[in-house]
């Protein structure tokens, strides 16, 4: 009988099977990923050593979500301040010249400043919602080095049975190397 620690399934999960590959130009990249998509392949990994437009067209990513949390999170704060800076004008009342005492010009920087406060906590707490609770990917991926310093990558989670269909796709569309995972 094998003691096993339950958190080494969590933190160290087994890698998941698949075929990785290592392209050197973009457009080959680029190329990859439509073939891929024809094929009816969804969830796979790209890597790039920077940012590019062309490859987030290709991937055709839905919007994130997160930005309904910072829109909630910004017009929740602008109601707080509101709400705030004027509750406490008519709970402590100041008159100065005749001057009303719920004026809202002088409570916009207020305002200004909750929307901001509570735009970033919600922005940061829709990252970690979306983060934790968001579909993954059981076990690990692959990835070599080079991904980081001049090499586009592409990891594809295939079984065994597609996996040299999917290889045979990748070498198609110009892969340097391709090697299962």
């Amino acid at each position: 009988m094998k003691l096993v620690n339950p958190l080494t399934a969590i933190f160290h999960p087994p890698p998941t099977p698949g075929v990785l590959a290592v392209f050197g130009h973009l457009d080959a990249a680029v190329e990859a990923i439509g073939k891929l998509r024809q094929a009816g392949h969804t969830d796979f990994t790209v890597y790039s050593p920077l940012p590019r437009h062309e490859i987030e067209g290709a991937l055709e990513q839905p919007v994130s979500p997160v930005r309904m949390f910072t829109l909630i999170g910004g017009i929740a704060g602008c109601a707080v301040g509101a709400w705030l800076t004027l509750y406490m004008s008519y709970d402590w009342p100041v008159v100065v010249g005749g001057k009303p005492v719920g004026s809202i010009p002088p409570y916009v920087v207020i305002m200004f400043e909750m929307t901001i406060l509570f735009g970033a906590l919600s922005t940061i707490l829709g990252i970690a919602f979306n983060a934790l609770f968001a579909a993954r990917r059981q076990g690990t991926i692959a990835y070599d080095p080079r991904f980081t310093n001049d090499k586009f990558g592409i990891f594809v989670p295939a079984e065994a049975t597609r996996a040299a269909q999917v290889e045979s796709l990748l070498r198609g569309a110009g892969a340097e190397e391709v090697r299962r995972a």
